[in-house]
């Protein structure tokens, strides 16, 4: 890591990063697996993210992200993580379904608590040659002039680089202070999200149990150490208001309400971590570039929790704008030049819009209520787990490997 701690008058990269999170961390290590330098600018202190209490979600790290985190050095700081081998998707608890399964080689994802991706991307960044990670300090002037970009820091400090990326979460600043616009709603659901511990294993088995109230999502863990209990992360999405009082019950009965959703398969629960709460909404930016601007993760989409996607998009923007700004260097261009930033739009706009357009359908079709409702899209959901063409593409879809894909997301170097 370039030391940053007395960096003179202005600090020079080929890219400044606005946002530290999972995503802009991710994108600075991939920049310096191509050889181009970053600073990393996030208000939040380091220290304050590494507990349970700042952040207690798991997520599923699809097959082509894990390739990602392979290949730019950040898996082998994880370990291995929990592996899922088979989704079932069902509507309610009753028979029929879907079934997804993995390859021998290869599962269809793995799950990960937030703070240990962060911890693991965090320690690669700190010892990469090309990233300078200034936290915490808020920004408190962008401008971005013809010819590059500076960055005025609360502490005096100044950044300058051709390129500024937004990656500084759904609120962005960034892209507000930009003008560009966004397509958004709020869903009238609420997510819930706890971490269990239960008698009967998982069998790395994850389920999208669909209810007209909302889906809810068990995802299998790793124990918690030598000799634990089963683990599964839980993502329940109830009525905004409801959320409250599910969120106050009682352990006991919390996990008692949980055990009747998922019909008692995995035996008695225990509440293992602190639960949160997260408002659900979608929203998804106009372009998701600008004049020496690029907009990735959060910044430039959010959707629905219903497929596990929403990180592992960011994930693949991060792997399609390292590769564009690796190539353009190759080829002596200006890294903020217009028709560099074009290519990422290109290649990016597509599949987010599709797998946005895709989450918010589900939701809605899973929300109609009724017997009809229910037996057609049980109905639809046998006849796709019999038609292989059409469940093989779904699955490629939920490993994230259809499209054209990044370099990276195959496992290759950029």
């Amino acid at each position: 890591m370039i030391e940053a701690n007395h960096p003179g008058p202005m600090t020079k990269a080929d890219v400044v990063i606005l946002g530290g999170g999972l995503v802009g961390l991710t994108l600075a290590v991939a920049l310096d697996s191509g050889g181009l330098s970053s600073v990393v600018i996030d208000p939040a202190d380091p220290a304050a993210q590494a507990g349970a209490a700042y952040d207690g979600r798991a997520t599923a790290v699809a097959s082509a992200s894990w390739r990602m985190l392979e290949a730019i050095g950040v898996a082998g700081k994880l370990g291995a993580g929990c592996a899922i081998e088979t989704i079932r998707v069902t509507d309610g608890l009753k028979p029929g379904g879907l079934t997804f399964h993995g390859e021998v080689d290869e599962p269809l994802g793995r799950m990960f608590e937030n703070r240990a991706l962060r911890a693991a991307l965090r320690q690669v960044a700190e010892a990469s040659a090309n990233v300078t990670l200034m936290t915490p300090v808020t920004p408190t002037d962008v401008v971005r002039a013809d010819h590059g970009v500076q960055v005025r820091l609360a502490d005096g400090r100044v950044v300058a680089a051709p390129l500024l990326i937004a990656a500084d979460g759904r609120n962005s600043a960034t892209r507000a202070a930009a003008n560009i616009r966004t397509a958004h709603w709020r869903y009238d659901h609420a997510a819930i999200i706890a971490t269990v511990e239960h008698e009967q294993p998982h069998a790395n088995m994850a389920y999208e149990i669909f209810y007209p109230s909302g889906p809810f999502a068990i995802l299998p863990m790793l124990p918690s150490g030598p000799g634990a209990a089963h683990r599964s992360a839980i993502v329940w999405s109830v009525a905004a208001r409801d959320a409250a009082a599910y969120f106050n019950l009682p352990d006991r009965i919390f996990a008692d309400e949980l055990e009747k959703r998922m019909g008692g398969f995995l035996g008695p629960l225990r509440i293992a971590a602190p639960r949160a709460r997260y408002p659900l909404g979608f929203h998804h930016a106009a372009t998701i570039t600008g004049h020496r601007l690029a907009l990735a993760g959060d910044a430039a989409h959010g959707i629905h929790p219903i497929a596990g996607q929403g990180l592992n998009l960011g994930f693949r923007d991060a792997a399609a704008l390292a590769q564009v700004l690796a190539e353009g260097t190759r080829l002596g261009l200006d890294l903020g030049d217009a028709q560099l930033l074009a290519r990422y739009q290109r290649w990016r706009s597509l599949d987010t819009f599709a797998i946005a357009a895709a989450t918010d359908g589900l939701t809605r079709i899973f929300g109609m209520r009724g017997r009809a409702a229910s037996a057609l899209r049980r109905a639809g959901m046998n006849a796709i787990d019999r038609i292989a063409p059409l469940k093989s593409r779904l699955m490629d879809e939920a490993r994230g490997t259809s499209g054209e894909l990044p370099l990276l997301l195959r496992g290759l170097p950029i």
